[in-house]
Formats: C-alpha cells, structure tokens, sequence
C-alpha cells in the first residue's frame, strides 16, 4: 500500500499496512537510499525505537535487515524522536532510523529516518526522497543481501542529550518548582525523569508507565481533550505548571498554574525572547499558521523573521538553510540549530523553567507581557465531492486581494490588525483554517465571516453535521 509513504515519514495500520515482511522491504530500500546518498556501501546506521506494541518485533525486523543489507548499526533501542536526531549528531553517524508512528493512535506503526550533513540533520520527506524510497520499495529493486552488517549497542544517548542540554543553563538559578507532567504512556516520560535528576524542583506524573495500547487516552497533545486530565491534576496538586509531550516525544505542550492550556506560539515568543536577549540579531523561524506573536517579539529584539511552511521536515531543512538559532511551529514542535536543525523538547523545558526562575512570575504572567495577538486555532473543514481545494482558495484569495498575499503554503494573507491562513492538511484531506488579530473581537469576527465562505464554497466543518 503506497499510502503508507507519507509527506515526512512512513505509517499505517498494523498488521494491515505495515507489518513484518512490508517492514522488511521498507527497510532494505532505505538501507539501499543511504548508501546511494553517502556513496558509502557500509554506512553507521543509528537504529532506535518507541513503545508501542508492533515496535519490538518492527525493531528486530530493521536489525537484521539493516545487517544483511551490510549496514554498520548502532542498536539505541528506546529513545525519544529528538533523543534520536541528537544521538545521529553527536556521534557523527552517517544517519539514523527510528521505529515510530509518533503521535498516531495504538494501530500505527511506522519509521522516521533521517541522514547527517555535517552539523546538520536532514529528515527525509517528500522533498529529500520519499518518492525514491517509495519506489524502490514498490519494485523491490535494491540490491540482494551481503550479511556484512555489525551491530554495536549505544545506550547512553539520552543522558548525553540531557547533559548537553543543561550545559546552556545556569542551573544554579533554577528554582525548585513543581511540575506535573502526562506524557500519555508515550516516550516523554523517559527525559521528563532524566531532567529532574539533575534540577531543583518536584516532578510528578500521570499516565508515565511506557504502555503502546495508551490506556488512558491518545498521546496528541494538539488534540486539546488529551489535556484535560493534565489541567485538572495541575490544578488539584497546585503545580506550578503542567508539561504534556506527544507519543514519541517531540511536541510539547504546557499549562499553566491556572491550569490554561498554553498555546504553542506562546512558547515560541517565550523562547525567541530570550534567545535574542542573549544572541541579538539571530535568525528565528515561525510556521506560517500563526506569526503575530513571535513578530513582535523578534522585531522588539533586533532579531530577525523567517517564515516556513507547515511540517517538521521542511522546518528543520529552513533552520538550516537560514543558520537559525530557533524556530517554533503552531503544532508544538521546537527546533534548535545546535541540534542539526531537530527539536529539543529537553531544551523547550529548561527555556521555560528559566524564565520563569529569571522573572520570579508565575508562567501566566510571563507569558502575559509576550501577548500581542489572539489566535482562533484551526478549524478543519471536509471538502465536498466535486470540490476542488485549489478552485476554493483561489476564490477567497479574490475576495482577499487588498492584504498582503503569501502562497508559500496554502494561502497567508495579512493585514495592519489581522492575518489568516488557509492550507491543505499534509498528512489528512482537510483544508485547515487559522486567524489571528489584535483583539479577539476581531479575530472572531474574521475567523467566522472566512468559515461561512469556506462552507458556501463547498466544504462542511469537520465534526459537524
């Protein structure tokens, strides 16, 4: 099933989509893809995986394969996605395959694999080589096996990953704070606990144990029902805030004292203002679904704005491309140059618990001086049968003209007081909506007049009927 190559990596249903014998062909293609891209016929393969319950028996599948395909593996076994990116850099290994389907439900399997340029990491997707992996998957034309692999085991990533990321810190400043966290059985919890042996302050979890069935609901914190059993816990305990990661760990989300759900742009203004505080004039990156709060912050520090389209892979292709210090994506991805251009959700958390030490704030107050512009979230709308998504933007872009036109992804228009952005989803068919302004009067007043357009031109609202 051809469906299973995605825009930045490869999922499905298990057994149905994805399961040992795909796996196995899968994998011989990316094996045969890395060597053809390195022009090396033996190269150091980081090899890791989630907790999900098909990953065991996917893991040993990519092992023995990577080895008959002559293929030096470095066997991390579990680890989280940026622990992954952080571990193919720091060692300088040729490049990397994790065994995930992030954040997706209990029935997905996957991989997300990725090649190091340098400094840099390089995700493969849909503009890095999906397509040839795809087809030599499809015509099984990689080359027969040579059983010439080696396997050596690496497991001290993440306590390097975590060392490194305190190494930026004055820890000493840090204050004792308390913390609830849910990774939702995911793989957060392992660097939620690793960083609390290493900083003041209280750690307390829900929902920690490893468990790939999630019993206790869906690791998707962009689906704000997910956190509601973290509100309630940060409220009922009196944390000083709540930490939520996705299932393999590199989205995060937090809330505050309040127990308010914080946005993602909010983190991204957070840290982009201290980032410039102490690097003036860096480079930082905003996806192009909200960009009102990070603008104000960076222009206050001297810094300067790129915007990138939508998707983790082609955010960390700009924060390389643009030599960035940060970028911040509306969906709770982080990203560092430091780290190849990956996120760092180790690094997010540390920002935040800084901030909130330099301050002496609570982290609603902190966040309250960053607030310059209120977002709608997204709207998802089903396009009905006949309805073209390229003919529907074109005639709001019409209707639009007098602001100022991006096409960089979807549609972006902005104006003095307000912007919207509407998009095709990457990986679902939806068109996806997003407005910000000045105030929430007028945020809500755009964001419903473009709905009612939206819906006039042939498309219904998800979840309603």
């Amino acid at each position: 099933n051809t469906s299973i190559f995605k825009a930045y990596d490869i999922r499905g249903i298990y057994p149905t989509d994805i399961n040992e014998e795909v796996f196995e062909t899968v994998i011989a293609s990316i094996a045969h893809f890395f060597k053809q891209k390195l022009n090396n016929q033996s190269p150091k393969i980081l090899l890791s995986r989630d907790m999900r319950v098909s990953s065991p028996s996917l893991y040993q599948v990519a092992l023995k394969t990577l080895v008959a395909s002559g293929v030096q593996v470095i066997d991390a076994d579990l680890l989280p996605t940026p622990t992954f990116y952080y571990g193919v850099l720091k060692h300088k290994y040729d490049g990397g395959i994790h065994v995930t389907a992030s954040h997706n439900p209990k029935e997905y399997a996957g991989t997300k694999f990725v090649l190091r340029d340098g400094d840099q990491i390089i995700k493969i997707g849909k503009e890095t080589g999906m397509n040839d992996i795809r087809e030599l998957a499809t015509n099984e034309s990689y080359p027969p096996y040579t059983n010439t692999g080696t396997v050596v085991q690496n497991r001290t990533i993440l306590d390097e990953e975590v060392e490194e990321a305190l190494a930026d810190f004055d820890t000493s400043q840090l204050k004792p704070y308390r913390v609830v966290a849910d990774p939702a059985n995911g793989m957060g919890s392992l660097y939620l606990k690793k960083v609390f042996e290493h900083i003041p302050g209280t750690l307390s979890m829900i929902n920690d144990e490893l468990d790939g069935t999630f019993p206790a609901h869906q690791a998707d914190p962009l689906d704000f029902d997910n956190l509601i059993p973290l509100q309630e816990e940060v409220k009922k305990e009196g944390a000083d805030f709540g930490v939520e990661p996705d299932g393999d760990g590199d989205r995060i989300f937090f809330v505050d004292e309040k127990g308010a759900v914080i946005p993602a742009t909010m983190i991204s203004a957070l840290i982009a203002s201290q980032v410039l505080t102490h690097n003036p004039q860096a480079n930082v990156i905003v996806d192009i679904r909200y960009t009102r709060n990070v603008t104000h912050v960076v222009e206050k520090h001297g810094g300067t704005l790129h915007i990138s389209k939508v998707g983790h892979a082609f955010i960390t292709q700009d924060v390389n491309r643009h030599e960035a210090f940060f970028a911040g994506e509306s969906s709770g991805h982080f990203y560092f140059g430091a780290n190849g251009g990956a996120e760092s959700a180790v690094k997010v958390l540390l920002y935040v618990i800084d901030a909130m030490s330099r301050s002496g704030q609570p982290l609603s107050r902190v966040l309250e001086s960053l607030h310059t512009s209120f977002e709608s979230g997204e709207r998802n709308f089903v396009l009905s049968v006949g309805t073209v998504a390229q003919d529907l933007v074109k005639k709001i872009a019409e209707k639009y003209k007098d602001g100022t036109v991006s096409e960089l992804d979807g549609l972006a228009v902005d104006y003095a007081d307000w912007r919207f952005n509407i998009r095709s989803s990457n990986t679902e068919p939806l068109l996806r909506l997003n407005v910000e302004a000045d105030n929430e009067q007028l945020m809500q007043q755009h964001f419903e007049t473009l709905t009612q357009l939206i819906i006039e031109s042939g498309a219904s609202i998800k979840g309603s009927h």
